[in-house]
Order: C-alpha cells, then sequence, then structure tokens
C-alpha cells in the first residue's frame, strides 16, 4: 500500500526528515506518535503528497504501486484527488456552505456529477449520524459534528488511503472518543487505510500499528 524509503527533508539548513523507512498495509490503522519537533507532520505531508521529499539518490514513494516521483504535478493532483483523504485538527470546512456541499466539493473536483456527489455525501452523512443535518452552515454545528463533516469530505471520493494530522486534538474528550470508535468502524466498512498523527495516547495505542518518531527518524515500528 505505501513503501517509504530514505524519506529526506530540509528546511534551509535544517534536517527535518533523517531517512525515513517504512510499509504501511492495506486496511492497517497507523498511529504516528513522538515529541513536538520529532518529524510526524512532515512525514505525513510527504506520505500525502502535499509535499515533496529532499533529493536523495535512495528516496522511494510508491502508493497503491504508484511511484510517486514519476508523476507530472497534474498527474500528481489528480492522483491525490482520487486516492486519498485527509483530516486535519481543524476541519476546515467552507464557511459559506452546508454540510452536504462542504462534502461534496472533492467529489465535484474529479467530476462527479452534481447527482452522483450528493448521493454519496448523503449515504456518508447518513452513516456518520449527520442525517438532519446536511443542510447547516459549519457555524450552526457541534465541533464535533465538524469533525465529521471533514470525516465525510475525505470519504467521498472512496480513498485508498486516509491521512490525518490532530484529527481529535481539537475535540472535547467525548467527542474525540466517538472519532477513534469511527476510524475503526469506517475501516471495517469500507477498507481504507488510516494514517494518524496523534498526540492522544488512547487513539495511538487503538491502532493496529504505533510508529514512534524521534529527531526526524523512525525509532520503533
Amino acid at each position: 500500500m505505501i513503501i517509504a524509503r530514505e524519506l529526506h527533508k530540509h528546511y534551509g539548513q535544517l534536517h527535518v526528515l533523517k531517512g525515513v523507512n517504512l510499509n504501511i498495509k492495506q486496511g492497517e490503522i497507523v498511529s504516528i506518535v513522538g515529541a513536538s519537533g520529532a518529524g510526524k507532520t512532515t512525514l505525513l505531508q510527504l506520505l500525502g503528497t502535499l509535499d515533496k521529499p529532499s533529493k536523495h539518490e535512495m528516496t522511494k514513494l510508491e502508493i497503491n504501486k504508484v511511484n510517486i516521483a514519476s508523476l507530472s504535478d497534474n498527474l500528481l493532483s489528480k492522483f491525490r484527488n482520487e486516492q486519498l483523504g485527509f483530516i486535519f485538527q481543524f476541519h476546515q470546512l467552507l464557511p459559506e456552505f452546508t454540510a452536504l456541499e462542504n462534502v461534496c466539493i472533492p467529489a465535484y473536483i474529479k467530476g462527479t456529477s452534481k447527482e452522483n456527489a450528493e448521493l454519496k455525501g448523503l449515504e456518508l452523512l447518513e452513516f456518520l449520524g449527520l442525517k438532519d443535518r446536511i443542510n447547516n452552515k459549519p457555524n450552526e454545528l457541534s465541533g464535533g459534528e465538524q469533525q465529521r463533516v471533514a470525516v465525510a469530505r475525505a470519504l467521498i471520493n472512496n480513498p485508498s488511503i486516509v491521512f490525518a494530522d490532530e484529527p481529535s486534538g481539537n475535540l472535547d474528550k467525548k467527542s474525540a472518543k466517538q472519532l477513534h470508535k469511527l476510524f475503526f468502524e469506517l475501516r471495517d466498512r469500507f477498507g481504507q487505510t488510516f494514517v494518524i498523527v496523534t498526540h492522544n495516547n488512547e487513539l495511538a495505542d487503538m491502532a493496529d500499528r504505533k510508529i514512534i518518531m524521534s529527531d526526524g527518524l523512525v525509532k520503533l515500528l
């Protein structure tokens, strides 16, 4: 599913990732933990193709048997839209759109018809317990509801992999527990792989595998 070899990332003189190697299997839920500054979010951004690794002769990133370095910018954008989903700590919903409209945006970008996008969006929102909230705008939703809308948006194109960066970091304890449970329900129903950066020990320990990072390297797989 994901094969990463010798991932390096430099920001000027700062060497943030120092040669990360890992394999992630299909359907696996993996948590990435470590102290602030360990390189967790940087790694997630590289794995999610939101950023590119620094040049290194041994670097390799393969997702679903696709060599990411071989893709043009346009093909990479298409690959990201169709194959990958993203959930962030701050839901990043567009305030002027309803819950359903926010969920459907990636499908519209993909070229899905409005009718089919809305049917899929309604299915996801109903599954996430938001059937009665589809016409509400983000400021009319609780924090937990907003994050569930963001989850539905991440799933609208049936991605193979969902990347989450501190997904429960902005939620109260009850909502966080519900979100953590939801990831496993989604994996069991839709078969997605989840890669989750978190400081939440409960979520990290629930994962199939916990990756510990320190000083830009994977210390424990």
